[in-house]
């Protein structure tokens, strides 16, 4: 891995850490910028760069760094909100991976791969949710009150975000990509 490699995902990691503090508290899960920095990071660093920048945000917060929304530690894939994290990754590699098909990708490709990537990120999140609520702690969470409180209150806002993120990606693409030749 090259330095400016190293560098642009350890500035990324930095932004994911610092979206998790940046929050509007709903119940059950707190809207957060963190999807906003995984997504860019998946647009602007590509699919395994991106993934490897979320992983090394998640990798810290489990050795015990307080970056989390709700703290840090490794108890903390015993949070109902756990999925969400493992989703920002996996969600970071596939939007990294549609947009980046073609060199200089259309606004259509970036939403769509920012589209893909939040759906990733709210599969994993709601299923994570729902089986520790149900298994772990015992006290289980309704299909509608899953849907209601981990997806309709939170997709809004994240709707929004998948446009800035293409818009940024779009205008941002172009000047990473005359640094990489």
């Amino acid at each position: 891995m090259k330095i400016k490699d190293l560098t642009r995902v350890a500035l990324f990691t930095a932004l994911i850490a610092a979206g998790a503090f940046l929050r509007i508290p709903i119940p059950y899960v707190p809207f957060t910028l963190q999807f906003l920095f995984t997504t860019l990071a998946g647009l602007l660093l590509g699919g395994k760069l991106g993934a490897v920048s979320v992983a090394c945000y998640v990798v810290l917060g489990l050795l015990g760094v307080p970056i989390f929304a709700e703290g840090g530690g490794l108890s903390y894939v015993f949070q109902p909100t756990f999925g969400y994290l493992i989703g920002f990754c996996a969600g970071a590699f596939a939007t990294g991976h549609i947009a980046g098909r073609t060199e200089s990708p259309s606004i259509k490709r970036l939403l769509l791969a920012c589209f893909a990537g939040l759906a990733i990120v709210y599969a994993f999140g709601m299923v994570y949710y729902w089986a520790i609520a149900t298994f772990y702690l015992g006290t289980g969470i309704g299909l509608w009150t899953l849907f209601l409180y981990c997806f309709l209150l939170a997709v809004p806002g994240d709707i929004l975000l998948c446009f800035l993120a293409a818009f940024l990606g779009k205008r941002l693409l172009p000047i990473l990509n005359k640094g990489r030749t």
